[in-house]
C-alpha cells in the first residue's frame, strides 16, 4: 500500500476541509467559465449546436484534467 500514501485525503482551505474531488470539480469550473468567455469572445462558441452541452463537455475536461494533477492514482 506505498503506492497510495501521496494521496491526500483532505484538501484544508480557510480551517475548512474539503475532499479533493470537489476542489477540482470548483478549479474545474472556474476555468471552464473562463474558456467559454474566451471562446464567446472570440465569437467560436457559434460553431456548438448546444452551448450549454458543449460547457458541460468544457466544465467536465477541465475537471479531469486537473483531477489529474490534485488527485493521483
Amino acid at each position: 500500500m506505498a503506492m497510495f500514501n501521496d494521496i491526500p485525503c483532505e484538501v484544508e482551505i480557510l480551517g475548512l476541509y474539503f475532499p479533493p474531488l470537489f476542489v477540482s470539480i470548483l478549479a474545474g469550473l472556474f476555468c471552464a467559465l473562463v474558456l467559454a468567455r474566451v471562446f464567446d469572445l472570440l465569437r467560436l462558441d457559434r460553431f456548438f449546436w448546444h452551448p450549454p452541452l458543449a460547457f458541460t463537455a468544457l466544465w467536465l475536461l477541465t475537471t479531469t484534467l486537473i483531477g489529474l494533477f490534485i488527485i493521483r492514482p
